[in-house]
């Protein structure tokens, strides 16, 4: 199980690191704008800036799971950015929902190798 872990914390970490640079360099072309409600939910992310946030947090988390240290807290930066991610692919633009199922699959896989550093926060009494 450590070295499925082990994968899985690797490209999780590479695809976070890949596309957060891409949204500071855009060296990968994301093709035209979607069109209605997608687009104007993109385009209002990015003319607020409110991307670049994002990216930061995609390459920051990403940086933390390929270097192998902090990954907890690497997986907590990475939890919000993937659940908007697969809410953004559920009601406004299924096309590329295949990937954001891949990256939670990745994510579940790393969150149960270091379970037990989340165990105080699953605590019903303090």
């Amino acid at each position: 199980m450590k070295i499925v872990t082990t994968i899985a914390r690797l490209l999780l970490g590479l695809v976070f690191v890949v596309f957060g640079l891409n949204g500071f360099l855009n060296f990968i072309s994301m093709g035209p704008m979607p069109s209605g409600l997608a687009g104007q939910f993109v385009g209002a992310l990015v003319l607020s800036h409110y991307f670049w946030v994002v990216a930061a947090l995609q390459i920051a988390g990403g940086a933390l799971l390929l270097v192998n240290r902090f990954v907890p807290l690497g997986l907590v930066l990475l939890g919000p950015v993937i659940v908007n991610i697969v809410l953004y692919h559920v009601f406004l633009n299924p096309s590329g929902a295949v990937l954001a199922i891949v990256v939670v699959i990745l994510w579940g896989i790393v969150f149960y190798g270091y379970r037990q550093y989340f165990s105080g926060i699953f605590a019903q009494q303090t």
